[in-house]
């Protein structure tokens, strides 16, 4: 630790110099100190090999994403002031928390849930996003004039970033949606608030599934981004093209849509393994 101190008061001058507070240079100290110890080496002798396994070290041992990525900011900021190699800095990759496969209820679970929605508006709503992969805002957000019977296609007003957009409407989904209306007469909005003049709060939809999934007996925690996923999911299991479901939930990049094709079961159960393409004997000759 003598061969540190040396490197710690430039790096602490450096860190001046540019303005960091000082709960920041204690932080990034900390941690080029700690790298230190790991290898029990100065720092200065220590090349882009070794961050790197100090990187998998740190994630072994549990460290969250944000404590690594200040790490990683530490070290950036040792190797490229401090010591002036500016070509290692970018070398140095912030670590990304592994994205979660989203929850994805079955057909039956779906009819389960929404079985056990007690109150027609929230159900017909809840119905409404499953059957056209809608998030809550722009399910509440909708107006009786966005159904589009002729068309058979639901008008999707300002979504994610602002965009406009045409979803399915489904034959049942329709008659469903002409029974809610016969029924609760909305003037304006589809799912009308209490006094009518705007939609219905998206907390009462939150509220409304969490109730359901209680009363339906589920184990998994279901939202109404839930159903979005679902729907998503569904639809590849049935063989529509990615592309297809692209444009219907509304996202800008492929990469959005293809993480279903990790949960979707029935594509995984579909799909031929290269093996079925050989024959082969189970016992080897003799």
């Amino acid at each position: 630790m003598a061969e540190l101190s040396p490197l710690r008061r430039r790096m602490i001058e450096d860190m001046t110099v540019r303005n960091l507070s000082p709960a920041t240079q204690r932080s990034y100290v900390h941690a080029v100190a700690k790298f230190s110890r790991y290898f029990n080496r100065s720092p200065d002798r220590l090349g882009l090999e070794d961050v790197r396994a100090f990187q998998v070290h740190l994630v072994a041992t549990g460290m969250s994403w944000p404590a690594l990525n200040q790490t990683v900011c530490a070290l950036r900021f040792f190797y490229g002031v401090t010591l002036g190699h500016s070509e290692i800095p970018e070398r140095i990759p912030f670590g990304r928390e592994p994205r979660k496969l989203p929850v994805v209820l079955s057909a039956d679970e779906v009819v389960r849930f929404l079985d056990a929605v007690p109150s027609l508006k929230t159900r017909t709503a809840l119905t409404t996003a499953y059957a056209a992969g809608l998030r809550a805002s722009e399910a509440i957000g909708l107006k009786v004039s966005d159904v589009d019977s002729g068309r058979m296609v639901i008008r999707v007003e300002h979504g994610k970033g602002g965009k406009d957009r045409y979803v399915m409407l489904s034959a049942q989904l329709l008659g469903i949606l002409r029974t809610y209306w016969r029924l609760a007469r909305p003037p304006d909005w589809l799912f009308p608030g209490r006094d009518a003049s705007g939609p219905i709060d998206v907390q009462v939809l939150y509220a409304a599934c969490r109730s359901a999934c209680a009363a339906a007996g589920l184990s998994k925690r279901v939202t109404v981004h839930t159903l979005r996923h679902s729907f998503a999911t569904h639809l590849l299991e049935n063989g529509t093209d990615i592309r297809i479901i692209q444009v219907l939930l509304g996202h800008s990049n492929l990469s959005s849509t293809a993480r279903y094709t990790r949960v979707s079961t029935g594509l995984i159960q579909k799909t031929a393994s290269p093996l079925d393409r050989l024959t082969l004997e189970v016992v080897p000759p003799a």
